[in-house]
């Protein structure tokens, strides 16, 4: 055997030694089974909105009341005193592998988020979700509810669903099944590295123009096909792939589009506008470029972080820090996530870095809550606190957008009252107590 991958191997079984046995017990939240009455805070409402001083009530999994001033007097009801804290709406990741991926290298048994192929519709990302991820617990722990584990490789990699980030199962973790279609749109790289939708290395130009224009030929020809099946009352052989694919043509599910560079935006949003399908942008680098075919197609972008460099060398060092506040003034529904799955942790202060270049502070919190819940389709239920929607919301001591003020002392799924215990507290803690700290 060859010792390097020997040792990789070791280290990747200790580590998952170490992450299956080292975490004390972390059990899902049982059902809300009394009101609860937050009271004194900062309410930070999502959709723009911020009442002072205010109050927010809860019961059954639902918000039953919120507004400035004194909670309605309810005597069988938990109060919680907010006083000096703030109030926000869970935040949402979208475009993510939380839950599917455990160990990125190293240990391929603890990654399932690739599948064999390059078109895969019929995959769905929420059977492989696992609510035993000791990442989970240290995303939600700054404030993160729902999440959108996602497929992740090949042409067409397969169908997300929105999860709540606290389950015993992914039936019991799922919000909102199969919302999206994911697809890599094929690209020309202008350089060396990883090009393509296949993760290989670039070929010369010439050989890849060629085979993207392949690419494209045969992902129109597929959707064609699958768009005339799905315009059979009854087929006469069921197509498993193309069964999947129904939703998007009666408008169920949407087209998540991985793409940067604007030719591939244009491209993108013509191929979803012939097929009548809505469609979504994911990365959208250079979307500023196409803005007015965005607007005018009313296509939404989910930008990956904003603490990243451009992508040329040639542009503002700071574009990607103002690239929300750009689109959004271009008229343009903007959402944001992070990168891979342990690193969705940071998405609020992904949102901190917008709102601190241009966008604001309570247009950065709708960045990560309503605007997200809105691309992922489920606005009527979460994503801001009103009247009537799901109590998906946390308590923070400080600016949850901030890193040195986000600090998450309670949490709420659909009522239930989230276990906020990791892993990294708890080593915090043992070697805390081994060397005396404070």
């Amino acid at each position: 055997m060859n010792m390097k991958k020997y040792i990789v191997s070791v280290t990747g079984l200790m580590l998952g030694t170490t992450l299956a046995f080292g975490q004390a017990t972390i059990l899902p939240a049982k059902a809300q089974a009394q009101a609860v009455i937050i009271s004194g805070a900062t309410i930070h409402v999502g959709n723009g909105q911020v009442i002072n001083k205010g109050y927010v009530a809860f019961s059954a999994g639902k918000i039953t009341a919120i507004g400035e001033g004194s909670a309605p007097a309810n005597a069988q009801a938990q109060l919680i005193d907010a006083t000096g804290k703030h109030v926000y709406p869970g935040f949402i990741a979208p475009v993510n592998t939380i839950g599917l991926t455990e160990i990125a290298s190293g240990a391929k048994s603890t990654d399932d988020a690739t599948e064999v192929g390059e078109v895969n519709p019929h995959v769905r990302s929420l059977i492989a979700y696992n609510t035993d991820s000791k990442v989970i617990p240290t995303v939600r722990s700054n404030g993160i509810l729902l999440t959108q584990p996602t497929p992740q490789g090949g042409l067409v990699t397969g169908q997300s669903s929105v999860m709540m980030l606290d389950g015993w199962n992914w039936e019991d973790a799922a919000y909102k099944k199969d919302v999206a279609i994911h697809i890599n749109w094929p690209v020309i790289r202008s350089f060396g590295g990883f090009g393509g939708f296949g993760g290989f290395a670039a070929a010369p130009a010439v050989d890849q123009k060629e085979a993207n224009q392949k690419a494209l030929a045969d992902l129109e020809k597929y959707f064609t096909e699958a768009q005339a099946y799905a315009q059979l009352p009854k087929p006469a052989e069921v197509n498993a792939r193309f069964e999947a694919m129904k939703g998007l043509f009666n408008g169920s599910k949407k087209l998540f589009v991985n793409v940067n560079d604007n030719r591939g935006i244009v491209q993108a949003v013509n191929f979803a506008k012939k097929f009548s399908i809505k469609a979504v942008i994911v990365g959208g680098e250079e979307a500023y470029l196409v803005s007015e075919l965005l607007r005018e197609n009313q296509v939404p972008v989910i930008l990956v972080e904003t603490q990243t460099l451009p992508n040329k060398v040639e542009d503002d060092v700071y574009l990607p820090y103002k690239m929300p506040k750009i689109l959004q003034d271009k008229g343009i529904l903007v959402g944001l996530t992070g990168v891979g799955y342990w690193r969705q942790r940071n998405l609020p202060f992904e949102a901190g870095t917008a709102a601190t270049y241009g966008l604001g502070k309570e247009q950065a919190v709708s960045l990560i809550s309503l605007n997200n819940a809105k691309i992922l389709g489920i606005d009527q239920t979460t994503g801001s606190l009103e009247l009537g929607k799901d109590a998906n919301l946390f308590i923070s001591a400080g600016d949850a957008l901030d890193m040195l003020g986000n600090k998450v002392e309670a949490a709420f799924i659909k009522g239930k009252n989230i276990n906020l215990d990791n892993l990294h507290k708890q080593l915090y803690r043992r070697y805390s107590e081994k060397y005396g700290l404070q």
